[in-house]
């Protein structure tokens, strides 16, 4: 359990923490459906995929710069307060891994966005529609492990 007299410091590093997650997440959420519009454009008609590609490179470096602060202020809790140290704490191991997973996930839509640019998606719309819903998946296992905390 952290300190007592470290407590206030470690709530608000905690809200933040929660602040940078959730809009490091509304990215993860619009990003792929970018790509749904992206792969459903005509191929004649560029100014359409130029601004959707414009879209997608802009929310793609701003969720990056959202996602550094969300995973240092975790790392924080975790190593600086001791939040999930100890016996009976296997859930916050089950929440890196998550993280871990939602980690790839971003690069992975870095390099399909990358594939976009080259006008080489690849995929159909219903695949990115799939890829859409997985990072809600993982937000969803991550808040039940912090909040639940099952193991």
């Amino acid at each position: 359990m952290a300190n007592p007299t470290k407590l206030p410091r470690m709530l608000w590093v905690k809200s933040f923490h929660i602040v940078f997650v959730a809009s490091w997440f509304a990215g993860l959420f619009y990003l792929p459906r970018i790509f749904v519009n992206l792969a459903m454009a005509a191929p004649d008609s560029v100014a359409e995929r130029q601004r959707l590609l414009l879209m997608a490179t802009k929310l793609l470096r701003f969720s990056t710069i959202l996602a550094v602060p969300a995973v240092g202020l975790g790392l924080w809790l975790w190593l600086g307060y001791g939040v999930g140290q100890g016996p009976g704490n296997g859930w916050l191991h089950a929440k890196l891994g998550v993280v871990v997973l939602v980690l790839i996930y971003h690069v992975l839509c870095g390099r399909m966005l990358s594939g976009f640019v080259r006008g080489a998606a690849g995929r159909s719309h219903v695949w990115y529609r799939w890829f859409n819903e997985l990072p809600v998946l993982l937000l969803t296992a991550a808040v039940i492990l912090v909040v639940v905390k099952p193991f």
